[in-house]
């Protein structure tokens, strides 16, 4: 069956769809021996699909897995780095981060700390850092002063960045300092660097930036242990499916299909 090259690399988790994309547009890619091209359809049953010379084969499709992990600071939310910067695929096991796909989910710049997801399902990379699909991130932040209650109306309505509105946002105070603020931030984009440009235009820098849920996965859930910074843990069933369910990819009491690696 007719497939987009992107979407059958990011199934075969390769890579996410978008850097298949990439892989695609640097002629990485080869389909029956020609150069691909972004879009293209293949039928993987019938078509050889090489990477960088090294063939693809529908059998090599590792397990999806799902986790969550606690980001340090100092670590880079890619794959690897030129820089030679800690990853965050240096605080999973080898047996995990090898010839898996394995991939975080969006970014955490590196000053910041908290919740990533890790996975080598494309499909659900895809959908979660699609724009269409409104998956809301909790941070709590600590920034230089005390913002006014205009600032926050402002910060919640909307503030002209990069020549377009950001989202409304969810902000609450929840504790003040002699020289700052720490607040609970709730958005439902992630342009990069955003909650730390839109704080330094309304006057107030971010010290402290800690992301501790993504949708209803929390890295402290009340009631139970919090997640070490620089672990990780597999996401329960539930928690995969929510995401889907998050995402509009099936229903929530649809169980088909999902495994992950908890007992």
């Amino acid at each position: 069956m007719d497939t987009r090259l992107q979407k059958f690399l990011s199934q075969m988790g390769i890579a996410s769809r978008r850097q298949a994309e990439v892989m695609i547009s640097q002629s990485r890619v080869r389909v029956n021996g020609i150069v691909a091209q972004i879009g293209q359809k293949v039928d993987p049953e019938c078509d050889r699909i090489t990477i960088d010379g090294k063939a693809i084969a529908i059998a090599q499709r590792p397990q999806l897995s799902y986790l969550l992990l606690h980001k340090p600071a100092g670590v880079v939310s890619t794959c690897d780095d030129p820089q030679g910067r800690p990853t965050v695929l240096d605080l999973i096991p080898p047996e995990l981060a090898a010839g898996q796909g394995i991939h975080p989910v969006g970014r955490l710049d590196a000053d910041s700390t908290g919740a990533l997801i890790l996975t080598n399902d494309g499909d659900l990379t895809f959908w979660l850092t699609h724009p269409s699909h409104s998956i809301p991130k909790t941070y709590r932040v600590v920034v230089e002063g005390h913002p006014t209650e205009s600032t926050l109306k402002r910060w919640r309505h909307g503030i002209k960045l990069d020549g377009r509105m950001t989202r409304t946002a969810r902000i609450r105070v929840i504790k003040k300092y002699a020289q700052s603020t720490q607040l609970e931030i709730i958005l439902q984009e992630g342009r990069n660097r955003q909650i730390r440009r839109v704080a330094e235009i309304l006057g107030h820098s971010v010290i402290e930036l800690h992301r501790t849920a993504i949708g209803s996965i929390q890295l402290h859930p009340p009631g139970k242990a919090s997640l070490p910074e620089g672990s990780y843990r597999l996401l329960t069933d539930w928690e995969i499916r929510d995401l889907k369910h998050q995402c509009n990819q099936f229903p929530i009491n649809d169980s088909a299909g999902l495994r992950s690696k908890n007992p």
